[in-house]
């Protein structure tokens, strides 16, 4: 079994199933796929094995998951499925202190892996925390998200 494969489950418990909330920026979504960011997409209609397959194209191999630990490639495709690709990389390369520009390369990977992983994992969820707390939806929204990393922080302790 593929990393992704062992971690996607875990990222679909997150985002469920249909929820079309008006409070919510995303608007309509389905296993964490949004209208907004697939216009083109029946979101009401998309199943379960077409969204892990939106998830594998262009999240997990855009964030290089493979090349990550498996504590921290969670950590960044689920950040990734929440915030967008590009804002989980600047955490990840802000948690590792290079130059956050959104994009995984050489220098972003010799980075990671030659930081502890606990550490990494906790400077990352440190970056998306003080992200919630600045959004303006922090009051309808903000309790369901600190419960996610929360509990992304105990599978990165079975993860490491």
């Amino acid at each position: 079994m593929s990393q992704f494969d062992s971690l996607i489950g875990r990222v679909l418990s997150h985002e469920g199933g249909y929820v079309n909330d008006p409070r919510d920026p995303g608007g309509e979504t389905q296993w964490g796929i949004s209208k907004r960011a697939y216009p083109a997409v029946n979101i009401r209609a998309l199943t379960r094995d077409q969204a892990v397959e939106i998830y594998r194209r262009d999240y997990w191999q855009r964030v290089q998951g493979d090349k990550l630990p498996a504590a921290v490639a969670f950590q960044v495709m689920d950040a990734a499925v929440n915030h967008g690709v590009g804002t989980s990389i600047r955490w990840l390369q802000r948690a590792v202190g290079v130059a956050d520009d959104g994009v995984i390369g050489p220098r972003t990977l010799a980075a990671v892996a030659a930081a502890p992983v606990a550490d990494l994992v906790l400077l990352f969820n440190a970056e998306r925390l003080e992200f919630y707390a600045k959004l303006s939806t922090f009051d309808a929204f903000g309790k369901g998200w600190t419960r996610r990393v929360a509990g992304n922080l105990r599978l990165a302790a079975v993860d490491n």
